[in-house]
C-alpha cells in the first residue's frame, strides 16, 4: 500500500492536531541535528506550540546563533555601501598579510617534514640545503655552549684549587709556629695564654713581684 498523501493545510481536530505535531517536531529537530552533523553547520531551531510551549535546538547555542545572525545583517547592509579607499587599502593589507601567514606556515610544516608530496625535486633539493643548513647552525651553536660551560667549570675548579692552597699554606704556617715555640721551651698552649696574658698586664706585675720577694697574694 502507498502513503496517502496528506493535504497540507490546518488540522482542525485538536487531538490529531497535537499528535502530528509531536510527530512532526520530533523529525525537524532530528533533521535539524543531521544537517549540523554532517556539514559542520552552525544553526538554530525555535518552536512554539500553539499552547505557547518552546521548544528548540541549537549546535551551538541558540543565542550565540542569533548574535551571529544579527552581526551578518549589520556587516550585509555596510557591504551595500561602497568601501572607502582607507578601507580597501586594510583589506589588501590583510588579504596579503594572511597569504603570508599561510606561505610561512607551509614551509615550516615542510621544513617539520610535512607536505612534501606537492613539491618538486627541485624545491626538495633547495630544502634539504636550508634543514642542513639550519641542521649545522643548531649544532655550532650547541658546540660553543659546551666550550662556554667547559671554560667556566675549569675556572670554577682553578679559583677552588687556589683557595684550597691558601688554606694548606695557612695550616702550614700555624703548625710551624707551634713547632718553633715547642722547641723554645714554650708549650703550644702559650699562644693562648699570651693573648690573655697581654690583656692583664697589671696581674702579671704583682704575679712577678710576688714571685720574687716570696710573697703569696691572697
Amino acid at each position: 500500500m502507498t502513503r496517502q498523501k496528506i493535504q497540507i493545510k490546518k488540522i482542525e481536530n485538536t487531538t490529531a492536531r497535537q499528535v502530528t505535531f509531536s510527530k512532526r517536531r520530533k523529525g525537524l529537530l532530528k533533521k535539524a541535528q543531521e544537517l549540523s552533523t554532517l556539514c559542520d553547520a552552525e544553526l538554530a531551531l525555535i518552536v512554539f506550540s500553539t499552547t505557547g510551549k518552546l521548544f528548540e535546538y541549537s549546535s551551538t547555542s541558540v543565542k550565540q546563533v542569533i548574535e551571529r545572525h544579527d552581526l551578518h545583517l549589520q556587516n550585509h547592509d555596510r557591504l551595500e555601501s561602497p568601501p572607502s579607499l582607507e578601507l580597501q587599502l586594510e583589506t589588501g593589507k590583510v588579504a596579503s598579510l594572511r597569504k603570508e601567514i599561510a606561505q610561512r606556515t607551509r614551509e615550516l610544516r615542510q621544513i617539520r617534514g610535512e607536505e612534501l608530496q606537492e613539491l618538486s625535486l627541485e624545491e626538495l633539493k633547495q630544502l634539504e640545503k636550508l634543514v642542513e643548513g639550519s641542521l649545522n647552525h643548531v649544532v655550532k651553536t650547541k658546540d660553543e655552549k659546551f666550550v662556554n660551560e667547559i671554560g667556566a667549570l675549569k675556572r670554577k675548579g682553578a679559583q677552588l684549587m687556589e683557595e684550597n692552597q691558601k688554606l694548606n699554606q695557612q695550616i702550614s704556617n700555624s703548625s710551624t709556629e707551634r713547632q718553633l715555640l715547642e722547641q723554645a721551651g714554650q708549650p703550644s698552649e702559650s699562644i693562648t695564654n699570651t693573648s690573655s696574658s697581654a690583656d692583664h698586664p697589671q696581674d702579671y706585675d704583682c704575679s712577678a713581684i710576688s714571685l720574687k720577694l716570696g710573697l703569696h697574694l691572697p
